[in-house]
């Protein structure tokens, strides 16, 4: 384990503390030790390799050394009611983080052009393939402090063949950028963005952002969440962030949480 300080726009962050890893089971769990351990607010874990990386619902999050593996513990960022919020905080940082290191400029190499797209509630996507996995888990602290950790893992070199959906990495797409070069680009903008999210009614800029990268905005989508499934067209998203999905009958369902597949496939 190491502590190290990083040069450029990222070391601008006030307070920011970074522990780095050459190989855990996840990069999760030394941020939970530290957050029981008492450790304050902002600080960021990072592994070249994590053994036994988890992503939404317990699925395997493959990763070998050559990707962005990266946790970031917060303490009391905001209410309780309102931090499944975050997710898409990071998503919008994520995405201008990528868009930044690797130029994209709607006439790059990329399968779209080079956009980064969204889809709900927090997968990176080039030309409809995933690039990244966000993942939120919160735990209360013996003192009644309450501590999140966003789980972050970017495809930079390689990417896993078979899941749920098609996937892609950055060198796939033409693009040959370092996890550190990224990770710097995703601690600048997530600090960017945290401070929008944390001023009264940030989130509304936040969704704003989310939406101007919005997958599948206007079209069928299917969400499945355990043995449920429903269809309908993907119309926006509520003021917290929750998908707004109007069914084949013309009523409007609200959607907390599931897996988004075009078309329903």
């Amino acid at each position: 384990m190491k502590t190290t300080t990083l040069t450029g726009p990222a070391s601008q962050v006030p307070g920011l503390r970074i522990e780095r890893h050459d190989s855990v089971l996840s990069t999760m769990v030394p941020a939970f030790e530290r957050a029981r351990e008492g450790v304050a607010d902002d600080l960021w874990i990072i592994a070249r390799e994590q053994t036994g990386g988890r992503g939404r619902r317990g699925r395997l999050w493959t990763s070998p050394p050559g990707n962005l593996y990266t946790s970031h513990l917060m303490v009391d960022p905001q209410p309780r009611a309102r931090i499944g919020e975050l997710p898409l905080v990071a998503a919008v940082a994520l995405a201008e983080a990528v868009e930044r290191v690797c130029g994209f400029d709607g006439s790059g190499p990329g399968r779209d052009g080079g956009f980064v797209r969204l889809k709900w509630p927090n997968d990176l996507l080039i030309g409809g393939a995933k690039v990244s996995g966000i993942l939120l888990e919160a735990e209360p602290r013996i003192d009644g402090r309450h501590c999140v950790v966003l789980g972050i893992g970017v495809n930079c070199q390689s990417h896993p063949e078979a899941g749920l959906y098609a996937t892609t990495d950055l060198r796939a797409e033409g693009f040959d950028i370092s996890p550190d070069r990224l990770f710097e680009a995703l601690i600048e903008r997530f600090s960017v963005w945290r401070g929008i999210w944390q001023e009264e009614g940030g989130f509304s800029a936040v969704r704003t952002a989310w939406l101007a990268r919005a997958a599948h905005l206007g079209m069928e989508i299917g969400v499945r969440n355990g043995s449920r499934e429903i269809r309908g067209i993907f119309r926006d998203l509520d003021a917290t962030g929750h998908l707004i999905l109007e069914c084949a009958d013309g009523e409007r369902e609200i959607i907390f949480a599931g897996d988004v597949f075009l078309g329903g496939s």
